[in-house]
Parts: C-alpha cells; structure tokens; sequence
C-alpha cells in the first residue's frame, strides 16, 4: 500500500467533509486539473446499503438500528494515486467528484486543491453551524425560580 505522507485522521477528516457536503458543491468548487480521461475506475459509483448500528445512552449493547442507503466510487489518477468517495444517499455525480478530489488531495497539487476544495467546504460549514447556533439561541428561554415570599 503506497502511504501518501498524510496522517490518516487528516484524510478521513476530509473525507467526512466530503461527504457532508451539498450536492453539486464539490464539482463546482473542484478547479479543472486536466484531462478527466486520466482517472481509472476501480470502482464506478455504486448505491448499496450498509447497516447502522447504535448504542443506547452510548455505553449500552450495540443493536441495530436500521439500513441507509450509501454510494461509492474509487478512481485511480494516472500517476497511481487512488482516491475514494463514501456518501449518504444515492448522488452518483457528488461520488464522482469528491473521489478524484481525495485522489489529487494525496498529490503534488494537494494545496491548490485544499485551497479550491475542502477550505471553502470547511469555511461555509462553519457559517452554517454559527446561523444555526443564532437562530437557536433566539429562541432560548431563561427559567428562574422564585422562592416563596420573594416578590
């Protein structure tokens, strides 16, 4: 297995961001980087499911708790490097572009394509979890109790 240099939490980390992310977002963000014929496919996008397992309260018996329907797709660049793409759902062309993005991410033009990719990804997902955090704090309400005589 050749080792790309990468930490494999930094890349599983990017690939969960992949993942995440709204469809048709990748191939808009993903530059131009050649001819698309270079990339091999190992695996063409295929919709399957996997089963999904819980614990209750986290520390009790797994059991589980359903299917969910997931794709994947794995490629090779022409200078070897493979990339593979996991996601939720059945988005077959958000498969095929975040499967090349993980390939070139393990290549010389990983900057560039950090910088096209997963920084903006990273960026507008942070956006939403603060417009998120926002409207939910608008909605909070402080609960006091007074004591008895206290007016």
């Amino acid at each position: 297995m050749k080792d790309c240099g990468e930490p494999h939490a930094e890349r599983r980390a990017r690939r969960g961001l992949l993942a995440r992310a709204p469809e048709g977002r990748i191939s808009t963000l993903l530059p131009e980087t050649g001819d698309r014929s270079a990339f091999t496919r190992l695996r063409p996008p295929e919709i399957g499911s996997v089963m999904v397992r819980g614990r209750a309260g986290a520390t009790g018996a797994p059991f589980n708790l359903g299917e969910m329907t997931v794709i994947r797709c794995a490629l090779r660049l022409g200078c070897g490097t493979v990339g593979h793409a996991w996601l939720m759902g059945r988005r077959k062309p958000c498969a095929e572009a975040a499967a090349p993005t993980d390939a070139l991410m393990q290549t010389g033009v990983a900057g560039y394509i950090r910088s096209a990719v997963p920084d903006p990804l990273k960026k507008e997902r942070a956006e939403l979890r603060l417009a998120r955090a926002e409207n939910a704090s608008a909605t909070k309400v402080d609960f006091f109790a007074m004591a008895p005589g206290e007016d």
